[in-house]
């Protein structure tokens, strides 16, 4: 695929080294020179332009690309008017980064593909991992529901499954199960092997180590790891 990333901070520099490593064609656009000359060589083209200027703008291949991405973060006014901008210029896919809930409201107005909010997912990942003691994974499904995995806490080993509660008492589901065991490869050597287990039978128990996967509102997770 082909993306524009204008914007090539911290944020948009990973995400389009990232991007052009996995075999997709980058164009990285900023005003500022340097960032330019650091990622040119690992992307397929750097622009060093104001992409607030609507004539600059026009020497990008906006409408030859998939999605243009817009990671101007600390410049409120320029973030929105260039998403501006690439409305008026009927771009078909942006995707844009808020850095706070003023940034996200004005963003949406635009109808946008996709808000970006890099800075709020990591801090509830880092609250989570403080709070629950552990790495959970997350899929935003929309603004309030969410898939998350997570390794069950040790009061929940030996418990079968019709017994945690999740649906009745927290209003999440849990649609699957990560669960590791030990075997051994060709070489007779013993190596740690992880399957999903998606039919759970109501007197399954948990084991230490299993993951849930489970779907429900965000706020209903928060309220389960309080409860813990």
């Amino acid at each position: 695929m082909k993306y524009i990333i204008i914007g090539l901070g911290n944020f948009g520099y990973v995400l389009a080294e990232e991007l052009s490593a996995l075999g997709h064609e980058v164009i990285g656009v900023d005003i500022v020179e340097s960032r330019v000359d650091t990622i040119k060589d690992k992307i397929a083209t750097g622009f060093v332009l104001d992409a607030t200027d609507e004539t600059s703008l026009a020497v990008l291949p906006l409408n030859s690309v998939d999605v243009v991405i817009v990671t101007i973060g600390e410049n409120f006014g320029a973030s929105v008017r260039v998403t501006a901008l690439l409305k008026q210029k009927q771009v078909k896919h942006i995707y844009a980064r808020a850095i706070d809930a003023v940034h996200k409201a004005v963003l949406e107005a635009f109808g946008l593909d996709m808000i970006l909010t890099p800075e709020e997912d990591s801090a509830r990942e880092l609250v989570q991992l403080l709070d629950f003691g552990n790495r959970i994974e997350s899929f935003r499904v929309d603004q309030e529901y969410f898939v998350m995995m997570f390794r069950i806490p040790d009061k929940f080993i030996d418990y079968p499954v019709n017994q945690l509660n999740l649906n009745q008492e927290f209003n999440l589901k849990i649609i699957g199960l990560k669960r590791s065991g030990k075997v051994k490869n060709f070489l007779g050597v013993s190596v740690t092997d992880c399957h999903i287990v998606n039919e759970l039978l109501e007197d399954e128990k948990m084991q230490p180590e299993d993951e849930l996967v489970c779907y429900g509102k965000y706020d209903d997770f928060r309220t389960f790891w309080k409860a813990l």
